[in-house]
Formats: structure tokens, C-alpha cells, sequence
């Protein structure tokens, strides 16, 4: 089946966010040329800098020019994960636009193989990407991802799961080594342009998701029990 791309038009943009550690990812693109991102270290000024870097940042375009927003919806920090994604769901219900809320292993998988891609100078493997990521009370955040036909986008082998370290060493077992693991412990909000990429590739696609729909994945209780 050939999957019909919709692009967006050289005047209208995306902006994504990152908000799941102590820094700040924003990124904007019209995917014609017209690309920005930025970090910034905030710690736990984030909750009350967000909205000044973001009106700052954004300019000179301006709200009327996005067709769609992007947030990495964790798994993160808990605070800083639901500022994210209750910004972004803010800004879609406020300009009636689609809200597309990515995992963060996704786009430290679509970073890997991007990364791999301009190494290489190839087109993207079918290679099996696995991330994990440290989580509390002795366990590991994991998924496993794979990259889709035709560059677009990711196929999800295992959903993101909290997963006690064994058992996640056996699902790994379960691909023979044909994976590729990558450790995702630091620099993620530098990865808020694979979360814009990952946006607009299922844009392309004509998928619109109601800014509701954009939810928070913490994987664990915030409270140890």
C-alpha cells in the first residue's frame, strides 16, 4: 500500500517541546528550510521560564503559524513531564490545532538512526533499535523500535514498559542479537527535533490527534509504595 504525503505548507510550522528533564527542548520547522532548535538548563526553574523561552523562541513566527505541536510525553521526570504535555495540550485546544504527544525512547531511537544514516551516507536499516532508560525502585524504562518502510517513521516492537531488569534482558534475548542497544541516560532534550520529525512524519500522513488525546507516559507512580 503507498501511504499519500500531506506536507505543510512553506508558511505554516511545527514546534515540538521537551520538557521530561532538567532541560528545556524547543524546536520549530516548516520542513522547507526553515528549521530552529534550542536547550536550555533550567532545573527546577523550568515550571516558571517555560512560557517566557517559548513566546521568546518562537518568534518571528508567530501562534497563527503552527499547524501542529509535538511534545515528548515521557518517560521523564513527573513534574516536568506533565508541564510539557499540559503546555502543549494547552496550545491545541487554544489554536484548534492537532497535538502529537512522542515517547521519548522513540525519538532517541529516531536519533540513533538518523545519527547512523549520516555516518554512513545510507538510507535507513531495518535494524532493531532497542532504548532503555534508568528508572526508580530498581527497574529500567524500555521499548523497542524499528524503522518503517520508506523512512517513515518508527514500527513499535515493544510498547514503552517500567520492566524489572532480568525480564527485560530476556524480551532483548527474544531478537538473537540482531538489536542495537542504546542507553538513553543523558543530552535528551537535545532530542526534541527527532520528537518534531516523528510529529510531522505521522502529519504526513494525514493523522490529526486531538489535542486530548496528548497524555503524559510516566510508566511508574510518582510515590514510592
Amino acid at each position: 500500500m503507498t501511504i499519500q504525503l500531506q506536507h505543510l505548507s512553506p508558511t505554516k510550522y511545527g514546534l515540538a517541546l521537551h520538557t521530561t528533564t532538567r532541560e528545556l527542548g524547543l524546536a520549530i520547522s516548516n520542513f522547507a528550510g526553515g528549521t530552529r532548535s534550542h536547550v536550555w538548563y533550567l532545573d527546577r526553574e523550568l515550571s516558571s521560564h517555560l512560557h517566557q523561552y517559548l513566546i521568546e523562541f518562537i518568534q518571528p513566527q508567530t501562534w497563527a503559524d503552527l499547524a501542529f505541536i509535538a511534545v515528548a510525553k515521557g518517560p521523564g521526570g513527573f513534574t516536568g513531564t506533565r508541564i510539557g504535555v499540559v503546555t502543549a495540550r494547552t496550545l491545541g485546544q487554544q489554536l484548534g490545532i492537532p497535538v502529537f504527544a512522542v515517547s521519548n525512547l522513540a525519538a532517541v531511537a529516531w536519533s540513533q538512526i538518523l545519527s547512523q544514516q549520516a555516518e554512513r551516507s545510507e538510507s535507513l536499516k531495518e535494524a532493531v533499535i532497542a532504548v532503555q532508560m534508568p528508572a526508580q525502585r530498581g527497574q529500567v524504562f524500555g521499548g523497542i523500535y524499528q524503522p518503517s518502510p520508506n523512512a517513515s517513521g518508527l514500527d513499535v516492537l515493544l510498547p514503552d514498559i517500567a520492566i524489572a531488569p532480568e525480564v527485560w534482558q530476556e524480551k532483548l534475548a527474544n531478537y538473537n542479537n540482531r538489536y542495537q542497544l542504546v542507553e538513553a541516560t543523558s543530552g535528551l532534550a537535545a532530542t526534541v527535533t527527532s520528537v518534531l520529525q516523528l510529529a510531522y512524519l505521522d502529519w504526513q500522513k494525514e493523522m490529526r490527534p486531538h489535542w486530548s488525546e496528548a497524555l503524559p507516559f510516566y510508566g511508574q507512580h510518582p510515590v514510592d509504595i
